[in-house]
């Protein structure tokens, strides 16, 4: 197999990228891919950053805020977020997120 190419999602490590945050990123040419799981209270705290954004909930309720305006996402609901917006959330539940980010999170791959 061409591991250049192919991967299994169970050998990327887990992260803690933030206090409850655990992620499992993937980097591509042009993307990361952040698959997290939250545990329920933990806060994403308000910020931007140069990146678009889509933030996509898998399982379990978060409220994002993006520009001052709260929205409670839930399984199926997604946001996309434009570069240098601000924007932050809390985990209502624990969850299960998938962020994709173009460009890459430089930040984020030298974790």
């Amino acid at each position: 197999m061409d591991t250049t190419i192919f991967q299994y999602f169970k050998d990327i490590q887990t992260k803690e990228i933030a206090p409850g945050y655990f992620s499992k990123l993937i980097h591509t040419a042009n993307n990361t891919i952040n698959f997290i799981e939250v545990k329920a209270g933990c806060v994403s705290p308000y910020h931007t950053h140069v990146h678009e954004q889509l933030a996509f909930i898998i399982e379990g309720q978060f409220e994002l805020t993006i520009n001052g305006v709260p929205q409670i996402l839930d399984a199926g609901l997604f946001a996309v977020i434009p570069p240098n917006v601000p924007h932050g959330g809390k985990a209502i539940t624990d969850c299960k997120l998938i962020d994709v980010f173009s460009p890459v999170r430089e930040d984020l791959k030298a974790l």
